[in-house]
């Protein structure tokens, strides 16, 4: 089928997109058109119909600003994390102390290096490290984010212990929606996607727990945790981090349907540059 440029109300592209559930049909079929045409745009509708992400398609997923690689079956960047990044970027720039030269950042539970990417190219002095248990999405985080500084394993498992005691902001984007919850996810995301990167346990919060069990350890003196979670569960998440020896704030972002945990060990002191890591 030839998609010709239409006036957007009787555009065929758009109609399509429309009636297989594209809510932004109309920005879905601008992109699509710029990534392609003729026979390769008819393959790229035939799979957005089909329900496969649009950024999986495009090969980008765009947070905050910056263009993402993305990877099949790897978890796609949602716009919601952008508060998590934003929340890192405020706290390694106006901290409660001074900044170290070389601020160390790690995005735990990586999937694309979303997180990460959108610190680096922010904060270009910043030593960014990544990790994640799946293969395929520290595959994908090496194209977005240094190599060498993207590790394959289980959480904590993964990083290099030099890291101890010395990263100044852990972001984390751990799953969170209850096992009995992911059915109910659209099909793009749990027909798509990673079940680990999707499933938080029976209450959701099971990552969260060993996330925040573990923190203290790899958190300088004036170090940061931020943890995306949802509305509903943000209390039960505070107290996870409050339990873990950790000072608590929620933020939220109700454009962009988003809350995130912030936590800070309860006695800071002043720490040294992080310089070499």
């Amino acid at each position: 089928m030839i998609y010709p440029v239409t006036d957007p109300a009787t555009d065929p592209l758009q109609a399509r997109l429309r009636a297989a559930g594209c809510v932004y049909a109309e920005e879905e079929s601008a992109l699509l058109r710029d990534a392609a045409t003729g026979s390769d745009l008819e393959h790229l509708v035939a799979r957005r119909v089909a329900g496969e992400p649009l950024e999986v398609l495009l090969g980008w997923a765009a947070l905050e600003g910056v263009r993402v690689r993305t990877a099949p079956g790897v978890f796609v960047p949602r716009a919601r994390s952008g508060l998590l990044a934003r929340l890192a970027l405020e706290a390694l720039t106006h901290p409660a102390d001074p900044a170290p030269p070389r601020p160390v950042v790690v995005d735990l539970g990586c999937g694309t290096g979303a997180l990460g990417a959108v610190v680096a190219h922010h904060r270009p002095d910043a030593v960014v490290h990544a990790a994640d248990l799946d293969p395929a999405a520290v595959a994908c985080a090496r194209r977005n984010l240094p190599p060498d500084r993207v590790h394959e394993g289980d959480l904590y498992d993964a990083l290099p212990p030099t890291l101890l005691g010395r990263v100044d902001a852990l972001l984390v984007n751990a799953p969170y929606v209850p096992t009995a919850h992911v059915g109910l996810m659209p099909p793009e995301a749990r027909l798509h996607e990673p079940l680990v990167a999707l499933d938080g346990g029976h209450d959701g919060l099971a990552v969260q727990r060993r996330v925040a069990a573990g923190a203290s350890r790899w958190l300088a003196p004036t170090g940061v945790l931020l943890l995306e979670t949802g509305r509903a569960q943000a209390p039960h998440t505070s107290a996870l981090l409050r339990d873990a020896g950790l000072d608590v704030a929620l933020h939220t972002d109700d454009d962009l349907e988003a809350t995130v945990a912030v936590g800070r060990l309860v006695t800071s002191q002043p720490t040294g540059g992080n310089a070499g890591y």
